[in-house]
């Protein structure tokens, strides 16, 4: 940074700044307002707001200044991106700064894997911080392929890119005051850390004692009921739309005068098709807004809130000091962002990026040969009824929750057998980091999956391999393919691929780039909706991504078997 006598005469244009954004119309975040005024740009720092000379200046009057878009939380694996390849999806679109949770490619590869994705996300045009994993495995009701305890987080806690402790899903942990639970709390506490929260249901003296623990955040949300609980013991509400769960909808009802500086937005799980096609943080900004949100309003919920909260001190506003991550953006009815600045330069323009990034030749074993499963027979998927009556996940629509529904299924000698007449379809999960070869077991309602199957690496949080279809035959086709891919999503219908994806990274990203991924996603997508006829109000690969995941909703499958959420221990699938 310049000396500070440099900064003042900077700030008092005895010397011109790099860059002058004449007459604009600023958004200030601070005081509610609109000001038409010029913003001087120095060395990356907005160094004044008002009239000023510059050694560059652009005319961007009758346009609209705004501050750079903050995602208060997400999974860039979940994009089936590298950061590199997110970077240049949605820095375009408004999103200079993102919070990310690297718990997906860490369950699999453990530190290595956060180092990788700490090494991919230097030297780009947009700021990635990280949140420390803090449930890695999520839970001991998997298998997965690393562990990580506090010890291990240590070396990293103070990195430049780190801001504090990940999701804290094992909530019974805090609860019960687990040793290793507290210890992974207390080491984000000892360093001035923020820690992040991953606790629905929770309530009463339980949510007392979480907040206690020093949980500061909760993106989980999915009521109103649970926002104002958690608003009111000081937490800060990250609101989600993703691409299965949508909650901005219901949630934003709950937002007004008194408590918006608490509550800010989140992807969270965003795919590269709604990226591309709908946007990043700029479409829940919109869609907050056409929900009656002001427009300041909605603007500061992705800037200087999630700022604050993480403790981004230059960053989410414009004004002396901060960080030149600006928007121009024409109108606030159409929102469209014309140029994105970066540090004051420009790095994208009409949706399109203006940096290239540089990629790796080949990654390491580690990374690329990570699917290691037996061969699956016919007999590995015999599901034994001894009941008049089973346990059945239902699949609820925008959700990443479930219910546990009770009723009978067809039999032959005493084993599930397909109904072409009945929406019941057959879950695997099948270990995959090559540890005890589990396959756990269960049926599904409400997916609406008719002639094929659908298999997938990615399996929150353990990203084991998953499967869901209406046949036997079909289920093996999928995950052959899944194994031949190294890893990735593909879609089965008598006996033939119809189509696969790649994600040769972990199992969870691909190597290619956006458009690659977009074009064959957006392939796969049509496929399910209108070939196997998947039910539309459910993205089929993000739910059955979030299938395994045995922290949300009533009942989910794993490796070790189906798992009941609110008693937290497995159950059979007889109903006896």
């Amino acid at each position: 940074m310049y000396k500070l006598e440099n900064l003042i005469k900077l700030s008092l244009n005895e010397t011109n700044p790099d860059l002058v954004l004449k007459g604009g119309n600023i958004v200030n975040v601070f005081t509610n307002e609109i000001i038409k005024s010029d913003v001087a740009i120095d060395n990356g720092i907005i160094v004044g707001i008002g009239e000023y000379h510059g050694k560059r200046e652009i005319d961007v009057a009758n346009k609209y200044i705004v501050p750079g878009f903050i995602d208060s939380h997400l999974h860039i694996e979940s994009t089936m991106l590298t950061p590199k390849e997110f970077c240049k999806a949605v820095l375009p679109r408004g999103t200079t700064t993102v919070i990310a949770d690297p718990h997906e490619i860490s369950n699999i590869c453990g530190l290595d894997g956060i180092n990788y994705m700490l090494e991919e996300s230097e030297n780009l045009p947009m700021d990635i911080f990280y949140m420390l994993p803090s449930c890695v495995p999520c839970t001991e009701f998997e298998s997965n392929g690393a562990i990580l305890k506090a010890k291990d987080l240590q070396s990293l806690i103070n990195k430049d890119m780190i801001l504090g402790l990940g999701e804290m899903m094992n909530y019974p942990g805090v609860i019960s005051k687990n040793n290793e639970v507290l210890s992974k709390l207390k080491l984000a506490i000892d360093n001035n850390k923020i820690i992040d929260g991953h606790g629905p249901h929770i309530k009463d003296k339980e949510l007392n004692a979480y907040v206690i623990s020093g949980v500061t955040t909760e993106h989980e949300c999915s009521t109103i009921e649970e926002m104002i609980d958690r608003l009111r013991l000081g937490m800060y509400i990250l609101i989600r739309e993703g691409s299965a769960a949508k909650n901005l909808n219901d949630l934003i009802k709950a937002v007004n005068k008194d408590n918006i500086s608490r509550c800010l937005l989140c992807s969270d799980d965003r795919h590269p098709e709604e990226i591309l096609n709908k946007g990043h943080i700029n479409h829940s900004i919109k869609l907050a807004i056409s929900k009656g949100i002001e427009v300041i309003d909605a603007i500061k919920m992705a800037t200087i809130n999630p700022a604050i909260c993480y403790k981004l001190k230059n960053k989410g506003a414009i004004a002396p000091g901060y960080d030149a991550d600006l928007l121009i953006i024409d109108n606030f009815n159409n929102f469209y962002i014309e140029k994105v600045y970066k540090k004051g330069i420009l790095v994208a323009k009409y949706n399109k990026p203006l940096f290239n990034v540089v990629y790796k030749n080949s990654y390491e074993e580690n990374f690329v040969n990570t699917v290691n499963i037996s061969n699956i027979r016919k007999e590995n998927l015999q599901i034994k009824i001894t009941s008049e009556k089973v346990n059945i996940i239902r699949v609820l629509p925008h959700s990443l929750e479930t219910k546990k529904i009770i009723k009978r299924v067809k039999t032959k000698n005493n084993k599930f057998t397909f109904d072409k007449d009945e929406d019941i379809l057959k879950l695997a999960v099948i270990e995959r980091h090559g540890k005890n070869n589990n396959i756990g077991l269960a049926l599904v309602e409400n997916f609406k999956l008719r002639n094929g199957a659908i298999a997938s690496t990615i399996a929150h949080d353990s990203h084991n391999l998953i499967v869901i279809g209406d046949n036997d035959e079909d289920i093996i086709c999928a995950v052959n393919e899944v194994k031949r891919c190294r890893g990735g999503i593909a879609i089965s219908s008598n006996k033939k691929i119809l189509e696969s994806l790649p994600l040769e990274i972990a199992g969870l990203m691909s190597s290619k780039d956006i458009e690659f991924v977009n074009l064959k996603f957006e392939r796969m997508l049509d496929i399910a909706y209108n070939y196997l006829n998947v039910n539309k109000d459910i993205d089929p690969f993000m739910t059955l991504s979030f299938m395994a995941l045995p922290v949300i909703g009533d009942i989910k499958l794993t490796d070790k078997g189906l798992f009941d959420v609110n008693k937290f221990k497995f159950i059979d699938i007889n109903n006896k």
